[in-house]
């Protein structure tokens, strides 16, 4: 068995979408918890091993890969077994690669717009054009959806990185299932990972939880 250790934070997506991809892999991780709010990542005995002071950070013995894309990656490509939760195929593969993408640049982008306001600038309220941008995610999001899973009828690291991000979002801004049946039978089928709950459920739900007592906290400030 490999030697992995992953800075983390298990409030955060991109953290929770490496813990999944490591479980599908059954991988073991060793866990050093990064605390952001205590300025954990700012330490220059961190910042040796990522400039950018960001998490996750895997150390694969003596190997250092940042960012949570590129670790899952790395992850599937080194150890798995088969190529099915990231494709050898140049096509299937581009369509995992778009939406990671999509993640990154919409989903997680679109939920930072409100969470940081509130967790790193002290704000108490979330303005209704952020609102409206994440609900424009959603849908994105439900368009994409035309199989089971985000890029192929079954399962890559594209769904564990989305998943991340909405099941952390849903509980700030709602994601109704009339509205958004195609996202919640999705979330469902992940669900039944024997993972989901250790790996992402319970984070998720924390996480939203926190930034709405954080919110509330703010305003009474």
């Amino acid at each position: 068995m490999p030697k992995l250790v992953l800075y983390t934070l298990h409030l955060s997506p991109p953290c929770r979408a490496v813990e999944l991809t490591a479980k599908a892999l059954g991988l073991e991780l060793e866990q050093k918890n990064i605390n952001l709010l205590a300025g954990d990542h700012l330490k220059p005995e961190f910042l040796k091993l990522n400039p950018q002071h960001t998490i996750p950070v895997l150390d694969d013995d003596g190997t250092i890969i940042t960012e949570s894309h590129a670790i899952m990656i790395y992850l599937v490509t080194k150890y798995g077994k088969d190529d099915t939760l990231y494709p050898k195929d140049p096509v299937k593969q581009a369509r995992v690669n778009a939406a990671l993408h999509f993640e990154s640049g919409v989903l997680f982008a679109r939920m930072r717009f409100i969470f940081e306001r509130i967790l790193f600038f002290g704000k108490s309220d979330i303005p209704e054009d952020r609102v409206e941008y994440v609900q424009k995610s959603y849908q994105l999001l439900e368009d994409t959806l035309v199989d089971d899973f985000v890029a192929a009828p079954t399962m890559t690291i594209a769904d564990f990185s989305c998943i991340s991000t909405i099941s952390s979002i849903m509980g700030v801004v709602p994601l109704e299932k009339a509205a958004y049946p195609r996202i919640h039978g999705w979330i469902d089928r992940l669900k039944q990972l024997p993972y989901y709950e250790e790996a992402n459920g319970g984070g998720g739900t924390d996480l939203g939880k926190y930034v709405l007592a954080k919110k509330e906290e703010n305003a009474k400030a």
